[in-house]
């Protein structure tokens, strides 16, 4: 047992340092080879707490080792029922099964696949964690006498240092992802790197993209709760989807109202994180108008929205008490963008932008004159997007 028992101690030592899960599980991989486990292909599943993503894991063959994610989608998927994972999970126990005569009526694909492949044997079994999480691991062999019980012995005194080893790394994953669900990367980004004390904050320039659904107390009186969410989660999948693919933060869900920014880390980028905030936009409105055609068809009301744009300093920080604090953008250039939102009511137009952001993207914005902005002593000058189509990179 000489060679397992270097296999855990690299596990509980370098392994456990290491933040590289391709690394651990090759290592833990290579390891139990030269201790006469016959391994062919392995896959150690970790369990995600992400609302989005279900799990992550990292699979090795003698050839690669590759990452994945799986989504609560798959989850309701042949890919999963009936699968060694979900097997595992709902007993609580190793599966060990011969990949030999199979029955493609009532035996998983993956089963048939390896089978195919020239798999032999394979076998099932958990990781536990000291939260109380369940992690699975499965492992396929092409030997002829496919794994013998010492093998499995093998294996299984290894895993409570691959545990040592991965943990670290799964918890770091699940908070980093949590974060950046809740917050955008940007600000995860900076509360995961210490910035958490109260009144912290930090001041920078830029683009402040704030959009509202327009006639959201009308739905909310006329439809359904189930409607209602559905109304509100399709009109932020648009809205969303949109700013996150042009590499901007949705830092608030404010009611039916979205606070999104565009960071201008150097002054040479002021001009094009403009342009992705009004590519944005577009995007943002075209994909409004595919869920429109949509709940059309299930003769839903149509969705409309505000979007108002602007550029100027803000500053990132958190508020709050010392047991509660959030993490915002706050400055001018934030209310500013909030109040001419408001003005697309009167104005009668989806989009409109302060002359900062208007004069980045020439001819697709015209002007709509000076109009009075609750909060500045003076009008200033609006415009609002004429051409809806998105503007080239």
């Amino acid at each position: 047992m000489e060679a397992i028992d270097e296999l855990s101690h690299w596990l509980i030592t370098e392994g456990r340092l290491s933040d590289d899960p391709d690394k651990i599980v090759s290592h833990f991989c290579d390891g139990l080879i030269a201790a006469g486990v016959p391994l062919w292909r392995v896959n150690i599943g970790q369990r995600y707490a992400n609302p989005l993503l279900i799990a992550w894991g990292v699979v090795w063959t003698p050839e690669a080792t590759e990452s994945y994610d799986v989504t609560h989608a798959r989850m309701l998927t042949d890919g999963y029922i009936g699968s060694s994972f979900e097997y595992i999970n709902d007993n609580r126990k190793p599966l060990h099964k011969s990949l030999r005569n199979l029955d493609p009526a009532t035996d998983h694909s993956s089963y048939i696949e390896y089978a195919e492949q020239g798999g032999t044997d394979y076998y099932a079994t958990l990781l536990f964690y000291g939260d109380g999480s369940m992690h699975g691991c499965t492992f396929a062999t092409q030997a002829e006498d496919g794994f013998t019980p010492e093998h499995l012995t093998q294996i299984e005194m290894v895993l409570p240092a691959l545990s040592c080893a991965m943990e670290p790394i799964t918890m770091r994953r699940s908070t980093q992802s949590l974060l950046r669900t809740y917050l955008g990367r940007g600000p995860s980004e900076a509360v995961w790197n210490g910035t958490i004390i109260r009144g912290e904050r930090t001041t920078l320039e830029a683009v402040v993209m704030f959009t509202d659904l327009r006639g959201f107390t009308a739905l909310s009186d006329s439809a359904t709760e189930a409607d209602l969410f559905d109304a509100l989660n399709g009109y932020f999948d648009a809205v969303v989807q949109s700013v996150e693919e042009l590499k901007g933060d949705v830092l608030k869900f404010m009611g039916d109202g979205i606070l999104s920014v565009f960071t201008i880390s150097k002054p040479e980028e002021r001009d094009f994180q403009c342009q992705q905030a009004v590519r944005a936009a577009q995007r943002a409105l075209a994909g409004l108008a595919e869920l429109n055609k949509t709940r059309e068809t299930m003769h839903k009301p149509a969705l409309e929205i505000g979007i108002g744009l602007n550029s100027g300093q803000v500053s990132y920080g958190n508020i709050g008490s010392p047991a509660r604090l959030d993490f915002t953008v706050l400055g001018g250039a934030v209310n500013v963008a909030s109040r001419i939102e408001g003005l697309t009511k009167t104005t009668g137009h989806p989009v409109l932008a302060t002359k900062a952001v208007a004069q980045t993207c020439p001819g697709i914005f015209a002007t709509c004159g000076l109009q009075d902005v609750r909060g500045l002593k003076d009008p200033i000058e609006l415009f609002y997007l004429s051409d809806f189509a998105e503007t080239s990179e």
